[in-house]
């Protein structure tokens, strides 16, 4: 009997991660199950202790081997650190991306090698296509596609890695799941920053940053409030502000605009079509690319493509140029609302996602154009 290929399968306890390993367990693969651990909290908020014992159950059902890793000391060195880094700096962060590019697919298939294994397979929605140079594609389900938080996955750790669900949507997922017998293919999904879970997000910040308060401000320069810390706001954030409409003025609702650390201040406007709010250009810091540096970047005209600045994003269509300094230029064909320094322009060229950078910074489009709002 030929030997079959060992594929490790991170099992978070979770519906997806149950139903990648059932895909490759019917495919005839060698399948063994992965739970690893990268947060440890005693409170209340911490899932792990019943993240485990999914998983078990899972694994049980698929009679596959589970095997456990704690990896925390490593996401604390490599993902949170810079995590309450960029919050410090006054920028919102993205620690899923950092966790797939160092945890998932760096520490995680690292010891998923010494167990054995030829390949690993996660619950990801995404596709890769490894006839040639690996190229990491949409998921067939564009409300799940999660290629947004792999784009700063190595090409050569993609390589290694297979997505059971890029081509389910999921929908089918529950369905397989129920049909199979499977314990949690009711579980609800997790929501939230991975190491946050559902716990208010200001009270879990506030464990870790210094509050330095200070005024809300108009562009007028007028006090219309104290906020607890700029760290603990993001551009475009409507609620929490506490504030409400200057007395004659309009009854619009509020949104950050800027935030000033010289002075501590918080910016704020009124209307989601404020001008501030609108950006047509912005810059990133150098760019992670999954293959070959797209060529036309260092070209004078620019490299035209498609740019996705949230999970869920609408991408659009813009013109990217490079720096001396790695940096990119990124033009926008259409005014971009609330581009936020700190989280990730990511780059597509069709289904293709072909690499990503930090947001830098962004500039404001005239009042004439806010009008797209």
């Amino acid at each position: 009997m030929a030997r079959r290929e060992v594929i490790v399968v991170g099992i978070s306890g979770g519906v997806d991660s149950a139903v990648a390993a059932l895909q490759l367990t019917r495919a005839g693969f060698d399948v063994q199950g992965l739970h690893m651990t990268n947060w440890e909290d005693g409170d209340a908020y911490c899932t792990a202790a019943d993240d485990y014992q999914a998983a078990r159950r899972v694994c049980a059902e698929l009679d596959i081997p589970l095997h456990r890793a704690n990896f925390s000391v490593a996401y604390r060195e490599q993902v949170f650190a810079e995590f309450l880094a960029g919050y410090q700096a006054g920028h919102t962060p993205n620690p899923d991306v950092l966790c797939n590019r160092h945890i998932k697919f760096g520490t995680f298939l690292e010891h998923a090698r010494r167990l054995g294994a030829e390949r690993i397979a996660t619950g990801h929605y995404a596709r890769i296509d490894a006839r040639g140079p690996v190229r990491l594609l949409k998921a067939a389900d564009p409300g799940k596609d999660q290629t947004y938080f792999l784009h700063a996955v190595p090409g050569e750790a993609l390589r290694q890695a297979l997505f059971p669900l890029g081509d389910l949507t999921k929908r089918q997922v529950r369905s397989i799941a129920a049909e199979a017998g499977l314990p949690n293919h009711q579980r609800p999904d997790s929501t939230g920053i991975c190491f946050i879970g559902e716990r208010p997000f200001r009270e879990f910040l506030g464990r870790h940053l210094q509050q330095e308060p200070g005024p809300i401000v108009d562009t007028q320069g007028r006090e219309l409030g104290r906020h607890q810390g700029l760290a603990f706001y993001t551009l475009g954030q409507r609620g929490g502000l506490g504030i409400g409409g200057l007395s004659g003025g309009a009854a619009a609702p509020w949104y950050v605009a800027a935030k000033r650390p010289a002075d501590r201040s918080l910016v704020v406007v009124q209307g989601r079509g404020h001008p501030l709010l609108w950006s047509t250009e912005m810059t990133t810091g150098p760019a992670s690319w999954i293959d070959a540096v797209p060529p036309g970047i260092a070209s004078p005209a620019g490299w035209r493509c498609h740019v996705r600045l949230r999970h869920r994003h609408e991408p659009g269509a813009a013109t990217i140029s490079s720096a001396s300094d790695g940096s990119l230029r990124v033009r926008f064909e259409r005014p971009q609302w609330a581009i936020t320094p700190g989280q990730y322009a990511v780059f597509y060229d069709g289904d293709a996602c072909l690499g990503g950078a930090v947001i830098m910074s962004a500039h404001s489009v005239s009042a004439a154009q806010s009008s797209v709002a």
